[in-house]
């Protein structure tokens, strides 16, 4: 990190959801922390057995879908840029363009804690991409680059 990296506080719910349109049940993340604007930030889910997708994912052994771990990366990446861009990027839509280099390595269930850091790649104009690692008590669980396209609703 850059000495001269401007950090922000921490972002709660109510903050998440002033950023970006997300909403129950697909609202990823609980609260985002660590924020280096225009850099790198880390998004917490609190994992419950409450969540929906448990339901039939799998009933008799509950396991987080990756596919929503790879949203939490992209809804904490989206939280980074409106920290970076300034409140007139908020409630924008970030569209995914790609996502390579997927990688699931330990399941996340119930009563975890999902820390999801996201680094900022590159951006040209209003394409970013970022490099994610989703980790629960320190081990990797999930890891992916993706990228992402900021759009006006």
């Amino acid at each position: 990190m850059d000495d001269h990296a401007e950090r922000a506080g921490d972002v709660d719910i109510n903050a998440i959801m002033r950023m970006i349109p997300h909403r129950y049940p697909f609202l990823m993340i609980d609260k985002v922390a660590d924020i280096v604007v225009n850099e790198s930030a880390v998004g917490i889910k609190n994992v419950s057995i409450a969540e929906p997708h448990f339901q039939g994912h799998f009933p008799s052994r509950p396991v987080m879908p990756g596919v929503l771990i790879i949203e939490a990366m992209a809804q904490t990446a989206a939280v980074l840029v409106v920290k970076t861009l300034g409140v007139e990027a908020e409630g924008k839509l970030v569209y995914f363009m790609s996502v390579d280099k997927a990688r699931f390595r330990k399941p996340v269930v119930p009563g975890d804690v999902l820390h999801v850091h996201v680094s900022k790649d590159r951006m040209r104009g209003n394409v970013w991409r970022f490099v994610g690692e989703a980790k629960v008590d320190g081990t990797l669980c999930a890891e992916a680059t993706f990228a992402a396209m900021i759009m006006d609703d």
